[in-house]
């Protein structure tokens, strides 16, 4: 499904954080607060429509995705910005490295007992200060996909949370949320909520 999304995103716009002022405004927030502390990784880049956007902001960002086609897309889209494949469980991400970690409406797909870790390695991989932004789906069940973008067979699950859920496991692996913008569903996709993190100095 990695070209049908690519598709969509040049064709539609769907994912272009441009068309949606309040979704431009937390990665614009995100990308002022970072600014020059570090560099950035965009965990989960899909075609790399936001690392480009950074990019274009100046920071210093790359991105990885699971997908390798995905990063096929994101290379061919944006080859000014450094893409690889890799998996959010699998990074190797040195301690204080990081100016900022994006997981940009990608770590949904981490089962719940999973999830956790992975946030406990991004906040030791970022610098005294930095940043974490994340995008998620809002709700109480997870929900099994079997088609998408286009009619494409597949299977997965996104694990929904809660907000106050989110911002605990967050708190947990010791980061200390700083803004919180709710999202209600609207015609092209359900409640969700962007939160925004950093690490004590």
């Amino acid at each position: 499904m990695a070209d049908n999304y690519a598709d969509m995103v040049l064709t539609t716009g769907m994912g272009d954080i441009r068309r949606d002022p309040w979704l431009k405004a937390s990665i614009d927030a995100f990308a002022d607060t970072v600014g020059d502390l570090g560099p950035v990784l965009d965990v989960g880049c899909g075609p790399g429509t936001v690392t480009g956007y950074l990019a274009e902001r100046g920071l210093d960002v790359s991105g990885v995705d699971l997908s390798s086609r995905m990063i096929e897309n994101a290379r061919r889209l944006h080859p000014g910005c450094r893409f690889s494949v890799a998996s959010a469980t699998d990074l190797d991400l040195g301690e204080a490295s990081l100016g900022g970690v994006l997981g940009w409406w990608s770590l949904f797909n981490l089962p719940r007992d999973i999830l956790p870790q992975v946030l406990a390695h991004f906040a030791r991989a970022l610098m005294p200060g930095g940043h974490f932004l994340t995008a998620t789906h809002v709700g109480d069940e997870d929900a099994v996909r079997t088609e998408a973008y286009g009619g494409v067979s597949v299977r997965w699950t996104t694990h929904k949370w809660r907000p106050e859920q989110l911002v605990d496991l967050i708190e947990q692996a010791g980061l200390r949320p700083v803004a919180e913008l709710r999202l209600p569903a609207d015609e092209t996709r359900g409640p969700g909520v962007v939160i925004m993190a950093k690490r004590p100095a």
